[in-house]
């Protein structure tokens, strides 16, 4: 079951999502839900992707490996086109460097 909430909008922008929402064959309620909607999940994405990054650094300074991004870059080319592709080797960055 939904919840009620009230937002105040400008009235300029009210009407611009009026304006639009009609163009769209959508309720402003609709189009308005809808856009929420879509930033919620676009933001939730970008917060994974930036925990994804935070979790690569926290590992790299753990463990010191990494591979060569040319290396990587030839793996993923050949493996698109189909073909066999032999893993990048890791290199390991030593604890001084990290």
């Amino acid at each position: 079951m939904a919840d009620t909430t009230s937002l105040k909008l400008p009235a300029d922008l009210k009407k611009k999502v009026g304006a639009i929402a009609h163009g769209v064959a959508q309720t402003p309620h609709a189009y308005m839900v809808e856009a929420i909607a879509e930033k919620v999940d676009r933001d939730e994405r970008r917060q994974r992707f930036l925990n994804s990054g935070l979790e690569a650094a926290a590992q790299f300074k753990r463990t010191g490996v990494v591979y060569a991004h040319d290396d990587v870059m030839r793996y993923i080319v050949k493996r698109a086109a189909g073909k066999k592709a032999r893993r990048p080797r890791p290199i390991r960055i030593p604890r001084s460097e990290r």
